[in-house]
């Protein structure tokens, strides 16, 4: 007994600490809920982005909608530069109240500050502003990415980065000054905040202020916000502090800087948001400038934005948990309230395609054998209608414009010319890619705010008419302009007027593969020959 009593003396634990080996095991990490770093290319996320999307702008030439210079560029030429008003420069838009200030006075600083600099060239001023779009659309990428990254698994957060860079549509849009892109950037970075079912980073300051400045950009931004904010009340337990405390103090905030802004600028107190509402819904003025069918939103627009992910969205559709089934409800009530207006536009879905992101990212992280096929066939499929249409389609109505700006040099051109655009309205930008007080002329287009069943646009009335347009326009060799501006569609119907007062055609640009009515295949310009 002693011997053994001894033993248990020289085995005694000893009070000295132990170390202990470190468990290789992710469950015993402490670096476990620390957001994970990914790296492209040996660089940070937050690097890869910033150039990819700065190459996206770069090679980004063509145009899209006349929106993205008429509700954005145009107008701080007239805010800040003083550059002169001429025939129709001013949309009915601004004219009837429906359009907001915030969003062009943003880039009316910018103006400034180039002009207090001495740099506002022509193409500092157009490429400045889509450089800053550049980079917030960056932002929203690595954002999006880290949501996702905390929401989900860090494979899932990979893929549906790479679905994001991937989509040929954002890359169509995300650089461009439209108030659509704006409002997606910010709807993209406001969802990184929401309460989210198992999310850690939402912060309600945060998103409702994200939120009120992507309505005050762009009211229709609502649509997409109105199911969030409900299921945002359904769960929230103190309703009346988030209400009282937050929606409306946030809301009043950002309403009244914005009423403050336009009514500044209009020159009478004006808000701009129910006139938006009024004409755009209730009297339904949009149709004036085409519509669809109700379910082409869910035939076209939708797919086409989604493009090559479709197959990956509808697959991670299919994956979706109980936590997903708000972000889907979002993107299925946006697209039904947009069919519901007769006006239909691929880009007033683009708010929802970083949502159907997310479930395409969902589908590549979960196949196996097939996920890296899958990747390089939607890396290929984008590929190709993103430098199609970002390189060539449509990329003549900013080349006629960088061939005009010669105009501008007075040592290069005749004493103030005057130019004529006989094309379907807004077909280019104007002062914004000029920068200079020529005298331009366009057709106007503004729709009927009277309730006149027998008006006409004097577009409309042109081109039903073009000669005698022309010759009821500009009755003697004195009031002829020195360049006409047309597509070459319209060349053989008015080729007698432009051979009778000597117009001889300076320059064919080209402009799309697939001419469309009112719009050819290139733009032309005609010079008069005794101003040669």
């Amino acid at each position: 007994m002693e011997k053994i009593r001894e033993r248990f003396k020289q085995n005694k634990p000893s009070c000295e600490s132990v170390r202990l080996r470190k468990r290789s095991s992710i469950l015993y990490s402490t670096d476990i809920n620390k957001p994970q770093t990914l790296q492209i290319f040996g660089v940070s996320l937050t690097v890869f982005s910033v150039v990819f999307r700065l190459l996206n702008c770069v090679l980004l030439q063509t145009s899209f909608v006349p929106d993205e210079y008429w509700q954005s560029l145009e107008i701080p030429h007239r805010m800040i530069l003083n550059i002169f008003l001429t025939y129709g420069y001013e949309t009915w838009e601004w004219k009837a109240g429906i359009r907001g200030y915030s969003y062009p006075l943003l880039f009316a600083l910018m103006y400034k500050l180039l002009h207090l600099m001495n740099y506002d060239t022509v193409y500092l001023l157009v490429f400045v502003p889509r450089v800053f779009q550049a980079l917030l659309a960056a932002y929203a990428d690595v954002k999006l990415y880290h949501l996702v990254l905390q929401w989900e698994t860090p494979d899932v957060a990979k893929w549906t980065y790479f679905c994001q860079l991937c989509s040929w549509f954002t890359w169509f849009c995300c650089t461009r000054t439209l108030t659509n892109t704006m409002e997606t950037v910010l709807t993209t970075l406001a969802l990184c905040f929401f309460p989210l079912p198992g999310s850690k980073t939402h912060h309600s300051w945060k998103y409702l202020s994200l939120v009120s400045l992507a309505v005050v950009v762009r009211p229709t931004a609502l649509i997409v916000w109105l199911p969030l904010l409900f299921y945002h009340f359904c769960v929230e337990q103190n309703k009346l502090k988030l209400i009282t405390q937050r929606c409306v103090p946030i809301a009043a905030l950002a309403l009244g800087v914005s009423t403050l802004i336009d009514s500044v600028f209009y020159g009478k107190w004006i808000l701009v948001q129910w006139n938006f509402l009024k004409f755009n819904v209730l009297h339904n003025v949009a149709v004036f400038y085409g519509s669809h069918p109700w379910h082409w939103y869910f035939t076209q627009g939708l797919p086409v934005v989604i493009g090559p992910h479709l197959p990956l969205f509808l697959h991670g559709c299919s994956l979706a948990t109980k936590k997903h089934r708000i972000l889907l409800i979002t993107i299925l009530w946006t697209t039904a309230v947009y069919s519901l207006l007769a006006h239909k536009e691929f880009r007033f879905v683009y708010p929802v395609l970083p949502f159907c992101m997310i479930f395409s990212g969902m589908s590549l992280a979960k196949l196996q054998a097939w996920r890296k096929p899958a990747a390089a066939a939607l890396l290929l499929f984008n590929l190709i209608p993103a430098l199609y249409t970002g390189l060539i389609h449509q990329r003549g109505s900013l080349d006629v414009m960088h061939d005009l700006q010669h105009l501008c040099d007075p040592s290069d051109s005749q004493s103030s010319p005057e130019l004529l655009f006989l094309m379907p309205c807004h077909s280019t930008p104007l002062y914004s890619h000029l920068h200079c007080p020529l005298k331009l002329r366009f057709l106007e287009c503004p729709p009927d705010l009277t309730g006149n069943k027998e008006y006409v646009d004097e577009a409309d009335v042109f081109f039903s008419n073009p000669l005698h347009w022309l010759q009821t326009s500009f009755p003697s060799q004195s009031t002829l302009p020195s360049h006409i501006v047309l597509f070459d569609c319209l060349e053989k119907e008015i080729s007698s007027f432009l051979e009778e007062n000597r117009f001889a055609r300076q320059a064919e640009i080209f402009h799309t593969h697939f001419p469309e009515g009112r719009v050819g295949r290139n733009i032309l310009i005609y010079t008069r020959e005794d101003l040669h």
